[in-house]
């Protein structure tokens, strides 16, 4: 039995016991699980991360007389997880290292789609057979157009074999075969995280959920699907794009929900891929608060305010036109903000997903698979 984090408090972090575990994993092996997790809640801060883990061990005795937290660190370091950098301050201190950032993705995809990525449910494949990339076991004649590359050759001569007799053996165009093949759909997704301050408004934490998603998304396309392309923004009182890199350093900031400076720079990142298949996604836990009106902010905290609203569902419409289906993920289900996922959902012919903060990974990562089913 380990101790695991479940989620950011308003005071502090709450952590249970974790039942379970691989026996057969090292001391090193479950600290790292566990430091993981700590490193994502505290964007990236090793100090803090470190200290409490400390305090976990103090209280549940993680570590053995054996092997304590100072070898854990240390080990880190040799394996290439950690090293030494000077902060903005001057003073050095320990940074997670590019293979940390790696093993941060690779475990969030773990994490959420464990079950899903056991299956052979949501492979690039549509239902449609022809032109494509993907062979399958079955062969079909040869017809104009079909790629030379495809003929399947056994069958092609079994043929000639069987219509011209060996005597006067020839392989004419009727006699060719193809393989059967899947078209395997490329597509670009913009991947928007809201970062404004309702995400840990009320001691609830909705940000590490959202990084933890996009952290797996992005692992997941990258190494499973490198034609595709992945962008991603945050959003809160303007809209920035990020590298995958930074997902782990995410931070909430005093901002409002600038909804639309997402979504017009998600169309501009979209406008440059050229693949035919286009899409956003939006992780949210509230209504847009913000637009920019010139130089200056527009804002409204209390209620859908009607110009914002108009906004936010024009750009929707704009989506809708240019083929751009948006996903909403909604991590609240207060009526009025159903009420405005449901317009701008309408609006762009989209879907959306009101979603605990337990499900989120799932319904992202099937809705990204149901995507690719589709026959260009």
């Amino acid at each position: 039995m380990y101790i695991c984090t479940t989620r950011l408090a308003m005071r502090g972090y709450r952590f249970s016991k974790y039942q379970g575990g691989d026996a057969n994993q090292s001391t090193f092996e479950r600290l790292l699980k566990i430091f993981q997790d700590l490193l994502l809640y505290t964007s990236g801060n090793v100090d803090e991360a470190l200290s409490w883990l400390t305090t976990l061990d103090q209280e549940y005795e993680l570590t053995t007389p054996e092997y304590g937290i100072s070898d854990f660190i240390n080990e880190l370091e040799e394996r290439g997880y950690l090293k030494s950098d000077r902060n903005a301050g001057g003073e050095v201190g320990k940074v997670p290292t590019s293979k940390m950032e790696i093993a941060l993705r690779q475990k969030a995809l773990d994490d959420i789609f464990d079950q899903l990525k056991k299956s052979k449910r949501g492979e690039h494949n549509t239902k449609f057979s022809g032109l494509g990339d993907e062979a399958t076991s079955e062969s079909k004649p040869y017809q104009f157009g079909d790629k030379l590359d495809h003929i399947n050759v056994s069958d092609s001569l079994r043929n000639a074999q069987i219509n011209h007799g060996v005597d006067d053996f020839q392989l004419t165009e009727r006699d060719l075969t193809v393989h059967e093949t899947y078209y395997k759909s490329q597509t670009s997704t913009v991947l928007m995280i809201d970062i404004s301050h309702s995400m840990i408004l009320y001691g609830a934490d909705r940000i590490t959920p959202a990084k933890r998603v996009a952290m797996a998304l992005s692992e997941l396309i990258t190494t499973r699907y490198p034609h595709d392309t992945l962008d991603i923004i945050v959003f809160g009182n303007d809209a920035w794009q990020i590298q995958i890199k930074d997902l782990p350093y995410l931070q909430v900031g005093p901002y409002h929900t600038n909804t639309v400076a997402g979504l017009e720079l998600a169309m501009d990142l979209l406008r440059k891929r050229k693949n035919n298949n286009k899409q956003i996604m939006m992780i949210t836990d509230g209504k847009p608060t913000c637009i920019k009106k010139g130089k200056k902010y527009f804002k409204n905290s209390f209620g859908l305010d009607r110009g914002i609203l108009n906004r936010t569902l024009a750009l929707a419409v704009k989506c809708r036109k240019l083929q751009i289906p948006i996903t909403t993920f909604m991590i609240a289900r207060d009526p009025y903000l159903v009420q405005f996922v449901d317009q701008f959902t309408k609006a762009n012919n989209g879907k959306a997903f009101y979603s605990s903060l337990e499900g989120l990974g799932e319904f992202v990562f099937m809705d990204y698979k149901e995507n690719k089913r589709k026959k260009r």
